[in-house]
């Protein structure tokens, strides 16, 4: 099945954009993160609060592995890392943000907090080795994956507007962080996440391409 195909149907919107898998690490990528969307469709479905405390998780995680070794590799190799440490770290906190965030405003079951840890340890390895072996695939995973939070993101947006979401007022940690104003509400709360979503998704699209041309660090 073309992978683009898959697509259509989601991205809709003209500020969605998808990139083409280009060859086999690509389409490896892009099949890994639909195979990992299985299970967030099987066990939240349209539950869009709960899926996104357990997609955050997932998405904490690559930012401060590919920080730490990217750091790492210019301490062995004494060279400068170009600003991808930087970069790196700045997202994996901007992902804890989105975490704490959902926090509040889901308000997990204990077991839903069990399974933020096993999911955390699962993926904090297969994506530390990942990293290690096939950086290239690693960032394309991330940038696919943002892909699929924008595309959440948006169908929560439109579970909200269609008034089967409640839009509730969004919680403090949201408006100190991302400087809302007293009055917001969970739409301009994920608006703002799917915002930095989309960035996070054409940087790690973009961290991807350099490594195929060998402009990176």
């Amino acid at each position: 099945m073309n992978d683009n195909v898959a697509y259509a149907a989601e991205l809709d919107d003209k500020n969605l954009h998808h990139h083409e898998p280009q060859d086999f690490r690509d389409r490896f990528a892009l099949r890994l993160v639909k195979f990992m969307r299985v299970f967030a469709d099987k066990f939240f479905a349209h539950r869009y609060g709960h899926r996104a405390v357990v997609l955050e998780t997932v998405a904490a995680v690559p930012g401060m592995v590919g920080g730490l070794l990217q750091h790492l590799k210019a301490l062995r190799q004494i060279r400068d890392d170009q600003g991808w440490i930087r970069e790196l770290i700045e997202e994996a906190d901007n992902e804890r943000m989105h975490l704490m965030t959902f926090i509040e405003i889901a308000q997990p079951s204990r077991f839903e907090r069990f399974l933020i840890a096993a999911t955390q340890l699962v993926f904090y390895n297969l994506y530390f080795f990942l990293y290690l072996l096939a950086p290239r695939v690693a960032h394309r995973v991330v940038g696919y994956l943002e892909e699929e939070a924008v595309v959440s993101y948006t169908q929560y947006l439109a579970q909200i507007d269609a008034g089967a979401v409640e839009n509730v007022p969004a919680p403090q940690i949201a408006k100190d962080y991302w400087k809302l104003p007293d009055g917001a509400r969970l739409r301009e709360v994920v608006l703002v996440i799917r915002e930095d979503e989309a960035g996070h998704r054409d940087k790690n699209h973009d961290f991807a391409n350099k490594i195929v041309t060998g402009a990176h660090p």
